[in-house]
């Protein structure tokens, strides 16, 4: 099969040949269906799920088959993403107006929290003088490091989402560009200075750094790393931004209220209405599978890619994405809760999410020995408890109330360990009597989670190691990251930049250029 130009496809028949083929819908993949259908093309965005939104998805036990089937039913559970800061300070969530569409993020006034040995906490609240105030004698650091990013969150978050190929718009060229350009380079200094083994030399309490090292192990690498540093920096500055007035979100990590599904239906209701659709129980393996297209957008890996073009891609670029590496992975325990966890520091339980790990130097060698093949005895855990802002997600049942809680933990690549023993004991540390408030769990090995998305390569949630090389160079080391040679191809996942999270910018990113590339749209719609 080879997709059509736009003479071709008019000598054949407009009804014949769809515009635009997305397979995948992940944020990234409707995002680009998003902008493609704006745009007045023909879309199909093409799903091998029953349910639509990769890793952001939000089921009751009995949707989707058997993926819940363990837990009791009357509790909605969201399938991989649950917190969401990218959702308000994405560039594309911005301007596709989540507001406008109906989802509802609630923000809790504590961002995220991280308890630690002796029932203490470092706490990171909404307010960055609040936090810097808790954290005793690192308070002034907390402040330098974090504080020009958080008020000058949009050129961090320019360049932190960007395409790694460009210069951020906004830093040079923005409404401020002085003091843009100057968050840029302090989110640079930053990364130096976190990212290597100079990350303590700002701090002398155990704390802050354990309270930034949370955030840093997002990306699932050993610590400290540049890209571990970039997460931290990232997230820690949106934790703490508040946005212009005229912004229709309060910043922070908020959680979508019903679930992270909510963005999902939004991004999907929007394209249906622009004319596209969505085909689930649809996965493509081969070139037979994809109807005739004038372009092709790969919500996908590179490894699916390469499987169903086969040697459509050029030898040079074949072999070069061949070479893309994954990473290690997560496992993720749902639970079903009577009660709020009980924890030892009471105003852990005001935030939406918290990192269990202990201070940065237990989270160092529990990275560590993941990074070398090996099961942490105490590994970092993230949690999080929707109820904290959202009632909606709480149940009423003849046995009384029921609650999600969301947890992942990291393990090696592959892992088929069931650790569901492991995650409620590394809580229990610092919540003691959890274990009383547990009603159901189930847990999804590393090695299961490709069972209900293929872009979690071994249990890769991220689509790919978070190395800072492959955070630039993602997926190979090309001026075009995203159009992949063969004649309007393109790869738009979270194998592109920016990378991993719920922010729609690789499908955005990639669209645009589709459009720019395949049908001589100069101004895209979004």
């Amino acid at each position: 099969m080879r997709w059509l130009n736009r003479t071709e496809s008019r000598d054949r028949g407009e009804h014949s040949v769809l515009d635009a083929v997305v397979v995948g819908s992940g944020p990234n993949g409707l995002a680009a269906a998003v902008t493609l259908a704006r745009a007045g093309l023909s879309v199909t965005v093409l799903e091998a799920e029953a349910t639509v939104g990769g890793g952001c998805r939000t089921l009751a036990p009995g949707d989707d088959g058997d993926l819940l089937a363990d837990l009791p039913a009357g509790v909605v559970h969201d399938v991989c993403s649950a917190v969401h800061p990218m959702a308000w300070a994405s560039p594309f969530f911005r301007a596709f107006d989540l507001p406008a569409h109906g989802v509802e993020l609630r923000t809790p006034d504590v961002s995220y929290a991280q308890p630690l040995p002796g029932g203490r906490a470092a706490v990171a609240w909404r307010d960055l003088d609040r936090t810097a105030d808790g954290l005793g004698p690192d308070a002034t650091a907390w402040r330098t490091l974090l504080g020009p990013l958080a008020q000058e969150w949009e050129a961090v978050v320019a360049v932190g989402l960007g395409d790694r190929r460009s210069v951020p718009p906004g830093v040079l060229d923005g409404r401020r560009p002085v003091r843009g350009t100057a968050a840029a380079l302090r989110f640079g200094l930053g990364l130096l200075e976190q990212g290597t083994r100079a990350w303590g030399a700002r701090f002398v309490g155990d704390a802050a750094p354990a309270l930034l090292t949370g955030v840093a192990a997002h990306t699932i690498t050993t610590l400290p790393s540049l890209a571990g540093a970039g997460t931290s920096l990232l997230l820690g500055a949106l934790a703490h931004a508040s946005p212009a007035a005229h912004h229709p979100f309060d910043g922070g990590w908020p959680v979508p209220r019903g679930g992270s599904g909510a963005i999902v239906a939004a991004l999907r209701a929007d394209l249906e209405a622009h004319g596209g659709t969505v085909v689930t129980r649809h996965p493509v393996r081969t070139r037979a599978d994809l109807p005739a297209a004038r372009a092709v957008l790969f919500d996908t890996t590179p490894r699916t890619l390469l499987a169903v073009l086969g040697d459509a891609v050029a030898p040079g670029l074949r072999g070069a994405l061949s070479r893309f590496r994954h990473g290690d992975a997560a496992a993720k325990v749902d639970y079903v809760l009577s009660g709020p966890v009980p924890w030892a520091e009471p105003l852990v339980g005001r935030a939406g999410t918290v990192h269990v790990g202990g201070t940065r130097e237990q989270m160092a060698v529990a990275e560590a020995a993941v990074g070398s093949g090996r099961h942490a005895e105490r590994p970092v855990c993230l949690v999080s408890d929707p109820t904290v802002v959202d009632d909606t997600r709480r149940a009423a049942t003849p046995q009384g109330e029921r609650r999600p809680l969301w947890t992942y933990t990291h393990v090696p690549a592959g892992s088929d360990v069931d650790v569901t023993e492991t995650v409620t004991a590394q809580i229990e540390r610092y919540a003691p009597g959890f274990r009383d408030v547990v009603v159901a769990s189930r847990c999804v090995p590393g090695d299961a989670m490709e069972q209900h998305n293929a872009n979690y390569v071994g249990g890769d949630i991220a689509a790919g190691a978070a190395t800072m090389w492959q955070l630039v160079a993602r997926p190979t080391l090309r001026a075009d990251p995203y159009r992949v040679g063969a004649g309007g191809v393109y790869l738009c996942s979270a194998s592109t930049p920016p990378g991993p999270g719920v922010h729609g910018m690789g499908g955005w990113h990639a669209a645009r250029r589709a459009l720019r590339e395949v049908f001589g749209v100069r101004v895209a719609p979004l």
